[in-house]
């Protein structure tokens, strides 16, 4: 079947910036032999050029999308990896279900991967740095690994309950990344209201975990010092800020109102 080719008229942007700080440890893993330092079993990502951990932006945002998808029972049924632990994703396959779950707007639909509307997309999510202050406390910490921990955990056979030693090496608890990036892309009238769903795959993030090990106790995270700004506008105005000190402390329906007065359509 053809794709469907939905354009639009670029209105504004939403801009959230913000920090995001480690409750308990974070492990978004990068590739062994490449990145492993001391030797741990399974190393976190790096920056390449000054050996800083970082949180990937498709990692913050795949895991908005798959939390959303699983609120929102949108079908996860495209196979994007098929080898255990086996991945599934959802591709809208007609036009009603991509209307249907606004997670195909605001994260975007692959066409590619099967879908019939090629259509924009919403959110964008930056690639988020580990804190200047944070990476001055952890490097004078002298931490087992620079920048991070390791944590040793076993791996029982259910069979014998052999247990089998591992490192695991984490960014520790108390940590902050930032400044954080989402931008957020506004074309209809429509996408003001959709922004709330952005609030809330965020929330269902803070609920559940970032990155690996989430049942065993790492990755839980809290944003912290949001500030939204708009650019509207064929001059593409810079409004003035609206700033909250946690997601928690956001009040969506004001936050509406202001988005509303912020970015205004054509007649």
């Amino acid at each position: 079947m053809e794709n469907k080719t939905v354009r639009h008229t670029l209105i504004g942007r939403i801009i959230l910036t913000g920090h995001i700080r480690l409750l308990t440890g974070l492990h978004i893993g990068g590739k062994q032999g490449e990145i492993a330092i001391g030797g741990v079993d399974s190393a976190v990502i790096r920056n390449p050029v000054d050996g800083k951990p970082y949180i990937p932006g498709s990692s913050l945002k795949g895991k908005m999308r798959s939390q959303s998808e699983k609120l929102t029972g949108a079908p996860q049924k495209w196979p994007i990896r098929k080898q255990e632990p086996s991945v599934y994703i959802h591709v809208a396959e007609t036009e009603a279900d991509y209307n249907k779950y606004w997670v195909n707007p605001i994260f975007g639909v692959m066409g590619d991967k099967g879908g019939v509307i090629s259509a924009p997309n919403r959110l964008i999510v930056r690639d988020i740095s580990l804190s200047e202050k944070s990476a001055k406390l952890l490097n004078d910490l002298r931490t087992d690994v620079p920048y991070s921990e390791v944590k040793w955990e076993a791996a029982i056979d259910r069979v014998t309950s052999a247990a089998t030693p591992r490192q695991i090496e984490r960014v520790p608890a108390g940590a902050v990344f930032g400044p954080m990036e989402l931008v957020f892309s506004v074309y209809l009238p429509e996408d003001l209201a959709l922004f709330n769903h952005v609030l809330t795959a965020l929330q269902l993030v803070e609920d559940d975990y970032l990155g690996g090990h989430g049942s065993r106790g790492s990755g839980k995270v809290a944003f912290e010092k949001l500030t939204f700004t708009c650019k509207h506008g064929t001059t593409y105005t810079v409004g003035e800020p609206r700033a909250y000190d946690t997601l928690a402390a956001v009040d969506a329906n004001a936050l509406q109102t202001w988005l509303s007065a912020q970015i205004q359509f054509p007649a």
